[in-house]
């Protein structure tokens, strides 16, 4: 009987590194304020690191820490002291794809390194090399099969991470250009501008335009690989991971939520499993692009990109966090992420119970204001809610 794999979480900050976790992620990777491939996102302080890492142990749950930038000479002077910095933190382990990281932090240091998608491995013969160089963990290109990756597990003896969950890149993760080209901000360094979901014109061999219905893209559609986890759960991967460090707070929660309750359905009884496509309905609300298993099924053709324009409207479901519930006055204190207004009828979810259906009813202000409608940036209201509900509980428009 295989284990129940590790869900693997990103965190973009603090926050979201502590609302991963409590929404039911069994560890977190995060970037540092050096060497890794998010050079747009906030990134972490060593302070922040440390704090996190408290956070998390006292959960009996993991840190990862992206090292996973392409080294340049003038980079190797402060490598060795920022991955002691690391190790003074605790991190339990740090992802990496340039070699020289890899040696270093192994012959230096008591880090455990995972080896970053980034390196693209995608065979027998590279997972062997990897191992052998004292690697614990290999992160697999998002290119794998599940043949490939079935084979790669029953061939050699080390921990297997795979994408489940988040964003393509048009090219070898990573190895691309474009960026570099047309903007000068190098994608192999963190700083990818995702030309691959620009606009472009189409000319014929006369370089004459050949026009569409819709603008010319190539980008791919996001990954989703909710229906197979129970064939993922079967095939031995160690940890399943879901990209987005620059997403919110709301997608973390709910995408996390969603994995967390299929990992574990399955896991509690396999041979009665029944998949609950209402899930793919909830994870579909909470993204502004459609998803497709990508390579898993050995099937990568049109389907799997945009090439005639797309739609990313902006998602306006998540309405409000839970800042504190009083349990004796059943009052909830709201910070508004989205407009909602009196007669709303909205979801409330979160970690330690089942979704709530609330009709909202008198909404008062911080001045103690009864208002009809919240529609002010994070403005912070207060509820009567009778049902008992959490600090970073969720409330998100109904689902149909």
């Amino acid at each position: 009987m295989r284990s129940k794999p590790e869900l693997l979480a990103p965190a973009g900050d603090l926050e979201r590194l502590k609302i991963a976790l409590k929404y039911g992620a069994d560890a977190v990777y995060i970037g540092g304020p050096l060497l890794n491939l998010r050079a747009n996102a906030i990134n972490f302080t060593l302070d922040e690191i440390k704090e996190g890492v408290e956070f998390a142990h006292s959960l009996n749950k993991k840190v990862y820490v992206t090292v996973n930038i392409v080294l340049h000479n003038e980079e190797l002077e402060e490598l060795d002291r920022y991955l002691k910095n690391l190790e003074e933190c605790r991190v339990d382990a740090i992802i990496v794809s340039d070699p020289t990281i890899v040696k270093e932090a192994l012959a230096k240091t008591n880090l455990e390194v995972h080896l970053s998608t980034q390196a693209s491995t995608l065979n027998i013969e590279a997972c062997k090399f990897w191992k052998e160089q004292g690697v614990s963990r290999i992160v697999l290109g998002r290119e794998c099969t599940k043949e490939e990756i079935k084979e790669i597990i029953d061939n050699v003896d080390i921990e297997i991470e795979t994408f489940i969950h988040g964003a393509m890149c048009a090219g070898y993760s990573g190895r691309c250009v474009m960026s570099n080209f047309l903007t000068n901000r190098d994608a192999n360094r963190g700083g990818c501008s995702q030309i691959c979901r620009w606009d472009f014109d189409l000319l014929n061999e006369e370089k004459n335009e050949i026009k569409g219905d819709k603008p010319f893209t190539f980008c791919s559609k996001d990954l989703s690989m909710l229906k197979y986890i129970p064939d993922m759960i079967d095939m031995g991967i160690t940890s399943f991971k879901i990209e987005g460090r620059m997403r919110s707070v709301y997608y973390i929660a709910t995408v996390i939520s969603i994995y967390r309750k299929v990992i574990d359905e399955y896991c509690k009884q396999r041979e009665g499993y029944t998949y609950n496509k209402s899930y793919e309905d909830t994870l579909r609300r909470c993204a502004n692009r459609d998803s497709v298993p990508q390579f898993f099924n050995s099937v990568y053709d049109s389907s799997c990109s945009y090439y005639n324009g797309r739609v990313e409207a902006s998602n306006q479901d998540f309405l409000g966090i839970v800042l504190e519930y009083d349990e004796e006055t059943k009052i909830a204190t709201i910070e508004q992420r989205n407009y909602f207004k009196k007669g709303d009828i909205v979801e409330i979810f979160g970690p330690k119970h089942n979704i709530i259906t609330y009709k909202v009813d008198k909404i008062i202000d911080m001045d103690d204001n009864e208002i009809e409608i919240v529609r002010h940036p994070r403005q912070v209201v207060k509820m009567k809610i009778e049902d008992t509900i959490y600090t970073d509980d969720m409330i998100r428009v109904k689902t149909i």
